[in-house]
């Protein structure tokens, strides 16, 4: 592990390169390897033990790759497996769910914040738990939104279906009088005109992806690790349908996303 070895990214599907793309731009020397676990995704509506089993092979695959430090750019998986992966892995590994609290907190000033995820991400309570334990006073108003992932994976991110679903699922947040929703999964960024237009443009829309690529720029100085000079290059790999996730990588990351290498699982 050295200055030139990468930083090692992982998701369910696509929803990660929201995360890559922010930690490029924070970190542009810097190469990357991403996985995106496209074969087994949704992870929101799997057990705890699966997202557990499926997090740490994601993981070692990237530590496999050389990677000096992991992102776990997907809410479900830091929700349940952070903490485990921590434990195990022997390089320092970072999640999407502090980073994400830590700005709701500066930006809520009537303490009434949204938090949309999957169902395990909601039902782990990490969002609740880590919100109320940065301040007290924060009334958490939370709702697992399940069928965004799909709609995202798909390309479906600006329709009539999209803006009905919004509206589903939205419709008692937005009674709640929130002023700050926490975007609690790294697909949910893409759907931000939607949710912004239901919602109006006096909440405040968290997407954790900006925060956490701060966490890695900290990381990395901390351990002596940033790559001092060059430009990054970036490998993308998935478990099915490379096809498609470069079609749709390219509306995150342009041309940057050049090629995709299958996996088997």
């Amino acid at each position: 592990m050295h200055q030139n070895s990468p930083i090692g990214v992982f998701d369910s599907g696509i929803g990660g390169l929201t995360v890559l793309h922010s930690i490029m731009d924070a970190l542009p020397r810097e190469n990357t390897v991403y996985l995106g676990d496209t074969a087994r995704a949704p992870y929101g509506a799997k057990s705890v033990e699966t997202v557990l089993r499926y997090s740490l092979e994601n993981s070692e695959f990237l530590v496999e790759k050389g990677v000096k430090v992991v992102v776990v750019a997907c809410n479900t998986s830091t929700a349940i497996a952070l903490g485990h992966l921590r434990e195990t892995l022997s390089v320092p590994v970072i999640g999407v769910i502090e980073p994400g609290v830590r700005r709701a907190v500066r930006s809520t000033r009537n303490k009434k914040v949204g938090v949309i995820g999957t169902e395990a991400t909601i039902q782990s309570g990490a969002y609740t738990g880590a919100l109320k334990a940065a301040d007290g006073r924060i009334e958490v108003y939370s709702r697992a939104c399940p069928l965004f992932v799909p709609l995202v994976e798909e390309g479906w991110t600006d329709n009539k279906v999209v803006e009905m679903t919004v509206k589903a699922y939205l419709g008692s947040l937005k009674q709640s009088g929130i002023d700050t929703l926490i975007l609690g999964c790294t697909h949910y960024p893409l759907l931000k005109k939607a949710i912004r237009k239901f919602l109006g443009s006096a909440v405040r829309l968290v997407d954790s992806a900006e925060e956490t690529a701060k966490d890695v720029v900290v990381v990395l100085k901390k351990g002596s690790l940033a790559k001092k000079s060059g430009k990054g290059i970036h490998s993308f790999f998935v478990s099915d349908a490379p096809d498609r996730f470069i079609k749709v990588g390219r509306r995150f990351l342009g041309e940057k996303v050049e090629s995709a290498v299958r996996i088997e699982r």
